[in-house]
């Protein structure tokens, strides 16, 4: 597994238990790994992962502000189904603060991130089309974007496209099976991710809001 998809599906150094379990279960659910409609058992989770019901009673929580899971009285709790119908409401957010992110990144990422930004452009370049898994992609997106919202440096816009972002890709995991490939898709951050490491501001907000308007016409497409 490439460093890219390892920082997915791992926490960050000294995170809670509570936190480890959100992140796990977050990308779990945005990935459709728990499909929409699955029964989230916290005791099945903790044997999973080694831990106490507690920090997985307090991720599920996390995770039901985030509507990625849903708490219904004496039936239990549940993954959230997936509602196409928000795709432009979603849209419309991401479209405002997309490219917000990409030209703080571009004018706040210290010369450590820049590197790590042209590093993943690199190793996305190199992807070979139908070599790589369609979920694999969609774990490169999630990352890449992930990314670009830490280095915006300004963790109230991060907090909030990090949840958006994770909504947009719960819709387009929905819809892989309908479509051809999402190689293309995922080529697009290499210009994107040049453009923030160069420092260009504009050209990165230009890349980043034609991203999420492709992202949207794509899955329109295939309706």
């Amino acid at each position: 597994m490439s460093t890219v998809l390892e920082a997915l599906v791992s926490g960050p150094q000294g995170a809670s238990l509570a936190e480890h379990a959100y992140l796990l279960l977050r990308d779990r659910l945005i990935m459709l790994d728990i499909k929409p409609g699955d029964p989230i058992n916290d005791g099945q989770i903790a044997g999973e992962l080694g831990i106490g019901r507690t920090p997985v009673r307090e991720a599920i929580k996390r995770l039901e502000s985030d509507h990625l899971v849903v708490s219904y009285p004496r039936r239990g709790t549940f993954a959230t189904g997936v509602d196409i119908t928000q795709l432009a409401d979603v849209s419309e957010i991401r479209e405002l603060l997309e490219p917000l992110a990409a030209r703080r990144a571009a004018r706040m990422a210290g010369p450590k991130v820049r590197e790590e930004l042209r590093d993943i452009a690199a190793t996305i370049s190199q992807l070979e089309e139908g070599k790589a898994g369609q979920h694999e992609l969609m774990r490169y997106d999630i990352q890449v974007h992930r990314l670009i919202y830490k280095a915006a440096a300004n963790p109230h816009l991060e907090d909030v496209l990090i949840r958006y972002d994770n909504l947009a890709t719960r819709i387009w995991c929905h819809m892989l099976e309908k479509m051809p490939s999402v190689t293309g898709h995922i080529a697009e951050h290499v210009d994107l991710l040049n453009a923030i490491a160069d420092g260009d501001e504009e050209r990165a907000a230009a890349l980043a809001l034609h991203h999420v308007t492709s992202f949207e016409e794509t899955v329109r497409k295939v309706l």
